[in-house]
């Protein structure tokens, strides 16, 4: 397990010691014992302020920031409309699709972190789009959803286009038929990932594939140029 130095990671790592102790020592715990020392975890701290050895996860937080400053601006927020805010944007996070949840053809979902921490994907209840309003006819809660909505197509304007560089930094793309694929849709709502099956590959000429067709969870197929389709992040570098 790998995370920066923060004191609150390095205080779990005491926490859990301990608690590998108590178990060590308890003869009643024996049966757990087994299983933690079996299922043992490696804790790899990076070193002490040194957040650009973090790489993938330290990028995600410096971009949470960047955005998050940019909506809020000078706004004067009570605590509840910070918090609230804060908690519809790390649900926007922990929506990402990660990985296809199978191989299986007819199944259009995906992994995401919400699974690791609730155990199914992240829902929302869709809000109207208030962008068109001006800010001095909106509540507070029209207010608090209008930068989330913000948030969300800053976030996903420059995140999409980031997993068609990087597939292209490690390797070649290659989008197969059958792989699960994101569309890029601009008017998406938040929380809301329109994923779908390449079909058919349509490779050029010069045998390069810039348009596959795509099958939605809904039957529906239709033509998109490969910079509309993102692979997902886990899943291409698994090929």
């Amino acid at each position: 397990m790998h995370s920066d130095n923060g004191t609150n990671f390095v205080g779990a790592k005491t926490e859990l010691h301990e608690l590998w102790q108590m178990f060590q020592n308890e003869c009643a715990t024996k049966k757990i014992t087994s299983y933690c020392v079996e299922k043992g975890i490696e804790w790899s701290f990076i070193p002490p302020r040194s957040p650009h050895f973090g790489g993938i996860w330290e990028a995600g937080v410096k971009q949470v920031k960047h955005h998050l400053k940019r909506i809020v601006g000078e706004r004067k927020l009570s605590y509840e409309e910070l918090y609230t805010t804060l908690t519809q944007i790390e649900a926007v996070l922990n929506s990402r699709p990660l990985v296809p949840s199978s191989d299986d053809p007819s199944d259009y979902t995906a992994i995401t972190p919400a699974h690791f921490l609730i155990g199914r994907e992240m829902q929302a209840v869709p809000e109207p789009d208030y962008s068109h309003l001006k800010e001095n006819r909106l509540s507070r809660w029209q207010l608090v959803q209008t930068m989330l909505q913000h948030f969300w197509r800053r976030w996903t304007a420059e995140y999409l286009p980031e997993l068609q560089n990087r597939s292209k930094w490690l390797k070649t793309k290659v989008i197969k038929e059958g792989s699960l694929v994101l569309l890029v849709d601009q008017n998406a709502p938040p929380l809301q990932w329109p994923l779908g099956r390449i079909v058919t590959v349509h490779p050029g000429e010069d045998g390069v594939t810039r348009v596959v067709t795509v099958r939605m969870a809904n039957g529906a197929e239709f033509k998109r140029a490969v910079t509309e389709v993102c692979l997902l992040p886990l899943d291409e570098d698994e090929d």
